[in-house]
């Protein structure tokens, strides 16, 4: 039986530095990201549609035709006449990278002002997946809308994933970020956070703490990602697990490592595969990725 998936989010303009110090043209965003990965892992039946807005100017043209030709459905781009793409810029030190963002008029601030709309995006999916970055672009009703319709989605048998994805820049202060996240928890069926967003943000001590208060909020699986470190996770099923992920050699770039670890993990998931070995496909799909420049890199085939 084939699946359907769904993300929820922003698209960019992404800048990202070459070997020669040149800069060179893709698109990405966290949750575009993961669904580039997606199509790219789950079968050929199985189908990966991307929900968001976009302008209607060349550059938006552009990016329709890229998410298109990867393979992934655009019938819920809203086109917006009055509005463009956002943009970003990579910035590399050692591997680790840091951003400068331009998005004041980024459609995909406006994606969930249409009730209608998203509840046309999120009917009959067997997973759809949003971020923290998909709601601090947002107004806060069209958050709320967001989360009433997602909601909906759960009740009638979708299976809901959130990654907190905490960037403070986006949000008016601390309060409103974290009330926010641990309302789209709520909602949620599968929280990826990482701790050194969410430990900072929330005073948890340490990930075993994290879990308990997504848990608490509602999630019935959550998965602490830790940059290099030891992933923690817990599930209704196996309980408590630990995963050390194979120390990567050749750090190059760690734009999207959380992003294809969570399309990793999803994939895994949606096999019906054990918690621990979801997460060692999440952490090979990302050690992959982080060993390439860019977002978006071609990963080879994995074992299952």
């Amino acid at each position: 039986m084939s699946r359907t998936v769904l993300t929820i989010g922003e698209c960019m303009v992404e800048m990202a530095p070459r070997e020669d110090g040149a800069y060179m043209r893709n698109f990405a965003g966290d949750t575009f990201n993961t669904a580039w990965y997606l199509r790219r892992m789950l079968a050929a039946g199985d189908s990966v549609d991307y929900c968001s807005a976009i302008g209607s100017d060349g550059i938006s043209d552009a990016m329709f035709a890229f998410i298109r030709d990867a393979g992934i459905g655009t019938d819920h781009l809203r086109r917006l006449g009055d509005a463009t793409v956002g943009l970003y810029m990579i910035e590399l030190a050692n591997g680790e990278r840091s951003f400068s963002y331009w998005r004041g008029q980024s459609a995909a601030k406006r994606l969930a002002e249409d009730r209608s709309f998203l509840e046309r995006a999120v009917a009959g999916r067997d997973l759809i997946l949003f971020s923290g970055i998909t709601l601090a672009i947002l107004s806060p009703e069209a958050r709320r809308t967001l989360l009433e319709v997602l909601d909906g989605a759960r009740a009638a048998g979708s299976k809901i994933a959130f990654d907190p994805n905490m960037r403070a820049r986006l949000w008016p202060d601390r309060d409103t970020m974290c009330a926010a996240v641990t309302a789209a928890a709520g909602v949620a069926d599968i929280v990826l956070p990482s701790f050194d967003e969410d430990g900072p943000s929330f005073s948890d001590a340490d990930p075993e703490a994290t879990i308990a208060r997504y848990r608490a909020a509602g999630a019935t699986t959550v998965v602490v990602k830790n940059g290099a470190g030891r992933i923690h996770a817990f599930d209704n099923k196996d309980g408590m697990v630990q995963f050390d992920p194979v120390p990567v050699t050749d750090l190059v770039d760690t734009t999207a490592a959380g992003d294809s670890f969570n399309a990793g993990f999803l994939v895994a998931r949606l096999e019906g595969m054990s918690m621990a070995q979801a997460l060692a496909r999440g952490a090979a799909v990302s050690a992959q990725v982080i060993g390439k420049r860019g977002a978006l890199v071609d990963i080879a085939a994995l074992a299952a």
